[in-house]
């Protein structure tokens, strides 16, 4: 049993937790709780932490796992939550390619510039898989995607969504559009509602920092830019509402495109 946070492999998780440095340079993040552990994928699991008393209730389910047990002071004095489940684990980080997020006609991507917020960035996440996206773009400046707050803001979903982490985001956007993408910009300039464009093609929304918007070099670049109606004197939302309203328009019009393609199809099938 690990019983002082000075043992090296406690001083690694704090430090894991810590600095994005130290989770690029080992690639590796760490992931807390019960469900995020039942999540993970098994080959991205490197190993398991679990407190005494996280043990003593739960060994059955750790049948099979490789894991080292922590003295409760200490496993509470390592975690990054007020009240820890009693188990964490440290995760190889996943690698994707641009190419990878891109499903031809279906693709339908964020592309995110310079949010800050940890919880914004995993709320994205997770509405993302719930509407069916395709993947995340986002730019260097983001905020890192392995920060344990945006980790618990994806409530598993970084475990599916694919993603790429852009150094020129600009050039990426260009690859996108020479790909066929349609890139839109919710922007305050916009003058199209956001629900009038068809987004049952490749569709991909530019969503800004939280304070600043889009930068207008970034801005420039989109094919058009459309506005969310504001009522009262609110002038914009929050960057996570705002993308969840554009992924869930595209998700339903493609829902409505698919039904009434199945329609066609029984149609075609009474008449023969």
């Amino acid at each position: 049993m690990i019983t002082s946070t000075s043992n090296q492999q406690m001083k690694n998780l704090m430090l894991l937790m810590k600095k994005a440095k130290a989770r690029n340079e080992q690639e590796l993040f760490v992931v807390e709780g019960r469900k995020m552990f039942q999540e993970v994928p098994e080959e991205w699991l490197k190993q398991v932490y679990v407190s005494e008393s996280f043990f003593a209730e739960n060994d059955k389910m750790l049948a099979g796992y490789t894991y080292e047990i922590v003295s409760d002071s200490v496993f509470k004095a390592v975690s990054d939550t007020q009240t820890p489940q009693g188990i964490l684990c440290l995760v190889r980080k996943p690698q994707y390619r641009l190419e990878e997020l891109l499903k031809g006609a279906d693709t339908h991507l964020l592309i995110l510039e310079s949010i800050q917020d940890p919880g914004n960035l995993g709320t994205m996440l997770r509405t993302g898989e719930g509407a069916g996206i395709s993947g995340v773009v986002m730019n260097h400046t983001t905020v890192d995607l392995f920060n344990p707050k945006t980790i618990r803001s994806t409530m598993g979903s970084i475990y599916r969504m694919p993603f790429f982490v852009t150094r020129d985001l600009a050039e990426t956007i260009c690859e996108l559009k020479n790909a066929g993408v349609k890139t839109y910009a919710a922007h305050l300039k916009g003058k199209m509602q956001y629900d009038e464009p068809d987004y049952t093609g490749a569709t991909a929304f530019m969503i800004g920092n939280e304070g600043n918007g889009l930068s207008d070099e970034t801005a420039d670049l989109a094919d058009t830019y459309i506005k969310i109606p504001m009522c009262g004197q609110v002038e914009s939302l929050n960057a996570a509402i705002s993308a969840s309203l554009l992924m869930y328009e595209t998700n339903r019009q493609r829902r409505i495109r698919s039904m009434s393609q199945d329609r066609m199809s029984n149609i075609r099938k009474v008449e023969e």
